[in-house]
C-alpha cells in the first residue's frame, strides 16, 4: 500500500506540474524502501510511463493540444536517445561499486543539485531573458541531454524539463507542464524498451508494479483534471513546494547511503 500511495501522490503532482512523478517517487522510495537502485529506477519508470501515456493520450484524443510539434518532436526523440545513454551510464557506474548504496548516494547528490538549480531558476525566471529555439537539430541535442540526465537519475523527467522549456522555448507554466509530459513519454518508452531488449529487467514484486502503475494512472487522471482547473501561478507554487520536499528527502538519502 505504501508503494500505491507514493505513486498516486507523486503522479498527481507530476501531472499537474509536468514533472512526471518520478522525481518524487525515486527519492521517497530510496528513503523508505529496501529495494536497490535498479529496482526503484524500473518501478519508477513504469509508473511515470503509465501516467504520461494517459495524460498525453487523453489530450491528443480530445483534439486540443498545446504541443508545438516542430519543437517538441525533435526534443522528445533526442530525449528518447538520451534515455538509452543514461540507462547505460547507470548500469556502467553501478558495476563499478561493490556497495549498491554508493550509486544511490550519487543519484541523491545529483538529484539535489538538479532540484536546487531548478528552484533557483523558477524563482528568478521573470528577470531572466528567455530564448526561442526554433532549430530542430538544437532541440534534439537539448533533448538528448535531458534524457541522459533523467534516465541516469531514474526520475523520468522532472523539474529540469520545465526549466528547459521555460528558458529555451519561452513557454508559460501550463504550456511547459503538458509539453514536459509529452517529452517524458518518449523517454520512458525507449528506456523501458531498452531494458527489456537487453534483458536487464531487475527482479521485482509483480504486485508492487501493478499497484504502482494503477497509482500512476489514477494520479494522471486526477492531476490532469486539477491542472485544467487551476491557474499557472498555483501550478508554480505547487511545483516549488514539491521541490522543497524533494530537497529534504535527498538530504536524508545522502546521509543514509553515504554516511553510514
Amino acid at each position: 500500500m505504501l508503494y500505491l500511495i507514493v505513486s498516486l501522490f507523486a503522479s498527481i503532482i507530476g501531472a499537474i506540474c509536468g514533472i512526471g512523478g518520478g522525481v518524487i517517487i525515486k527519492p521517497v522510495l530510496d528513503m523508505v524502501s529496501s529495494d536497490g537502485a535498479s529496482v526503484i529506477n524500473f518501478l519508477s519508470g513504469c509508473t511515470v510511463l503509465s501516467m504520461s501515456l494517459y495524460s498525453v493520450g487523453k489530450e491528443l484524443l480530445g483534439g486540443k493540444t498545446n504541443i508545438n510539434y516542430k519543437q517538441m518532436v525533435p526534443l522528445a526523440l533526442g530525449s528518447a536517445a538520451g534515455g538509452i545513454c543514461g540507462n547505460t551510464l547507470f548500469n556502467t557506474l553501478k558495476n563499478q561499486f561493490a556497495e549498491p548504496r554508493i550509486i544511490s548516494g550519487i543519484q541523491a547528490i545529483c538529484l539535489a543539485a538538479v532540484v536546487f538549480l531548478s528552484m533557483l531558476y523558477t524563482l528568478k525566471k521573470d528577470s531572466i531573458k528567455n530564448l526561442k529555439i526554433d532549430n530542430m537539430a538544437v532541440s534534439a541535442v537539448i533533448g538528448f541531454a535531458l534524457g541522459t540526465m533523467s534516465s541516469f537519475l531514474g526520475i523520468g523527467g522532472g523539474p529540469i524539463n520545465l526549466v528547459v522549456l521555460y528558458f529555451f522555448f519561452s513557454m508559460n507554466t501550463k504550456e511547459a507542464a503538458f509539453n514536459s509530459i509529452f517529452v517524458i513519454l518518449f523517454g520512458q518508452i525507449t528506456n523501458l524498451g531498452k531494458t527489456i531488449l537487453t534483458h536487464t529487467v531487475p527482479e521485482f514484486n509483480t504486485l508492487t508494479l501493478v499497484l504502482m502503475v494503477c497509482g500512476g494512472l489514477l494520479g494522471g487522471i486526477i492531476g490532469r483534471t486539477m491542472n485544467k482547473k487551476i491557474d499557472g501561478k498555483t501550478v508554480e507554487k505547487l511545483f516549488l513546494g514539491a521541490m522543497v520536499l524533494i530537497l529534504v528527502i535527498c538530504a536524508l538519502n545522502i546521509k543514509k547511503y553515504l554516511f553510514v
